[in-house]
């Protein structure tokens, strides 16, 4: 089992069997909806899709703090990750797969721009990327980070048959429930938790509205989480 927690937006805790804690995009400070009650007692790896401010914002001090055996980004999010202390260090890139921890990661496209925020400038980010995580009961997540639908998510699909999805649904800076849905039917993946929305006022797109548009393709169910509140899979 995994053991899944959404802390608000895009960041996800995911609690390995083994004990091992991966951190999916952490923005900590400044996130409206970072659940108050929760606190990291141990980082084991640290994956960012891309460079902007709400999913990178705190995997410089996170990795200070806790050293992760490794912090997964594309190539040149990581050269910037190195120029500001962070160790260990893993930049890969897209169709690219490496160990973590128990786990093998793979690096999938996504539809979306990475522009890091340095000060007064924003630097290059290489390009926004999603994960496919090959657990070791052989069950498979995608986590797409920030993108629109793409036609080639069925070649995700062909490759790499996700039981589980995490699709951003909150339109503006991503897909919204409609294209959101497409996404589904062409992922085909058991579950889907929704993410990305309620944020802010802009981020409009709600589970309900996805669950609607899913109406007449029973083969993925729509998996709402509470924020803050762990769940199993």
């Amino acid at each position: 089992m995994v053991e899944i927690t959404w802390l608000g937006h895009g960041t996800f805790q995911f609690r390995l069997d083994s004990g091992e804690v991966i951190v999916m995009d952490p923005w900590v400070d400044g996130n409206p909806l970072y659940p108050d009650g929760h606190k990291f007692d141990r980082i084991d790896a640290i994956l960012i899709t891309h460079g902007h401010f709400d999913h990178i914002h705190d995997a410089v001090p996170l990795a200070k703090k806790f050293k992760p055996k490794v912090v997964v980004a594309i190539f040149e999010t990581c050269v910037w990750l190195t120029s500001n202390c962070v160790e260990n260090c893993s930049g890969m890139n897209k169709g690219g797969t490496q160990d973590i921890g128990p786990l093998k990661v793979t690096m999938t496209h996504a539809v979306h721009s990475c522009g890091i925020q340095d000060g007064d400038q924003i630097i290059y980010g290489g390009e926004a990327a999603g994960y496919v995580l090959h657990l070791t009961d052989g069950r498979k997540i995608y986590f797409s980070g920030d993108t629109n639908v793409f036609s080639d998510m069925q070649l995700i699909e062909k490759l790499y048959q996700p039981d589980l999805a995490f699709l951003p649904i909150g339109d503006f800076y991503t897909m919204g429930p409609r294209e959101a849905a497409l996404a589904c039917r062409l992922l085909k993946a058991k579950k889907v938790i929704p993410m990305h929305f309620g944020t802010f006022p802009a981020l409009t797109g709600r589970p309900e509205e996805l669950s609607k548009l899913l109406k007449d393709f029973p083969q993925t169910k729509v998996w709402p989480l509470e924020i803050g509140v762990p769940v199993k899979w």
